[in-house]
């Protein structure tokens, strides 16, 4: 077999699934028994090897985002086949499940709310809020109070839950003092609405202000690979607050996952055309990294997107990613990152490569806080 297995041939090789072979931990595994037996045993390991802590919840070490499946930056997804994805997701050990009001907007919670409902108490649910709507349509950002208790209402609902495990700021309302806002979840969460408090692309100075009020469970950004600049300021303020950090675009929107190469032109329905990271220029820079996590996908037995989901998770032991798909077989791949491991040695032998690969299009040290 040829171990440089990327996405396609991943998607290829899964149709052996019919056939009594399963391509889950990237080895060929056979079947005598019942095939959902042994999917379910393999799951069970999945879903036990790795569990961690987000605030006064224990989640999966790898869950799942579900934004793509509102069509946010790409067409919208069947909502009976979306429930099925999460579903599956949830048989295969996920137990961590990532949303926004926002998505849709709205449609990724009732998805969500949908998908989740058979099995409620044996998930966490994170959502966020933030912004403000006419209709469907967003009309900016809105983070006061009043507003904040009025969208939650609206959450659980979509959601069909009585509480929200993990309530998160999506994006700062510049008119309004974080003190405020950490103060109103905390009223929330005394209430038994929200169990936890998190924030999303915020500055160092935002999360220690907030944290003072109401304690931060997790912190989510961008990270991956790529786009690093978070292990700077972040992680460190992360381990030290013990906050959880949830990385999202962890395959850095499909580049890590070998899927492209240098002549590939981003289609203008997706996000990909408006990400700098993504122009010609930069595209052949950043592809070396890509190139890195064939590499080791290689040594590892595994695709790239699993050497790059498995190298967050191994980056410290509060990184939750939260990969997002509406693929079936890029569920069950990304899932099987959980059995790919690094030892010390090989991580820093990692690190040294990765940092002496220029890339192009990612956030800079001194400006990423700018604008939050």
């Amino acid at each position: 077999m040829n171990k440089n297995i990327n996405r396609r041939d991943f998607l290829q090789n899964s149709a052996l699934l019919s056939g009594g072979l399963l391509l889950g931990s990237m080895g060929l595994f056979s079947f005598t028994g019942n095939r959902n037996e042994k999917l379910n045993e393999l799951n069970i390991s999945h879903s036990n090897k790795k569990k961690r802590k987000i605030g006064s919840l224990k989640v999966s070490a790898i869950g799942l985002g579900c934004m793509s499946m509102a069509g946010v930056y790409n067409p919208r997804q069947d909502k009976a086949e979306m429930v099925k994805l999460i579903r599956q997701a949830y048989d295969n050990g996920v137990d961590f499940f990532d949303t926004a009001e926002v998505y849709g907007p709205f449609f990724s919670e009732e998805i969500v709310g949908e998908a989740l409902k058979p099995f409620r108490n044996k998930v966490s649910i994170a959502s966020k809020f933030g912004f403000d709507y006419n209709g469907n349509s967003i009309t900016g950002r809105n983070s006061k109070p009043q507003h904040i208790k009025q969208a939650v209402e609206g959450m659980l609902k979509r959601l069909q839950t009585d509480t929200i495990d993990l309530l998160y700021l999506h994006r700062m309302d510049p008119n309004v003092q974080i003190e405020e806002i950490a103060e109103t979840v905390n009223d929330l969460i005394k209430e038994g609405k929200a169990r936890n408090f998190g924030l999303s692309e915020v500055s160092p100075e935002t999360i220690r202000k907030a944290h003072a009020i109401q304690p931060i469970a997790a912190l989510q950004s961008e990270y991956s690979m790529m786009e690093r600049v978070m292990e700077y300021d972040i992680l460190p303020l992360c381990e030290e607050l013990d906050i959880a950090f949830v990385p999202w675009g962890p395959v850095c929107r499909g580049m890590l996952t070998g899927r492209f190469d240098e002549n590939y032109i981003p289609e203008t329905e997706y996000r990909r055309a408006g990400v700098p990271y993504f122009t010609p220029e930069a595209l052949k820079a950043n592809l070396k990294v890509t190139e890195l996590a064939k590499e080791w996908a290689i040594k590892k037995n595994a695709t790239p997107a699993q050497i790059a989901l498995a190298w967050l998770v191994a980056q410290k032991p509060f990184v939750v990613p939260i990969p997002g798909t509406t693929n079936a077989n890029h569920l069950s791949e990304n899932n099987g990152a959980l059995n790919v491991n690094f030892t010390n040695a090989e991580l820093n032998e990692f690190r040294t490569s990765l940092e002496a690969i220029p890339t192009i299009g990612f956030r800079d040290k001194k400006t990423v806080f700018e604008n939050l």
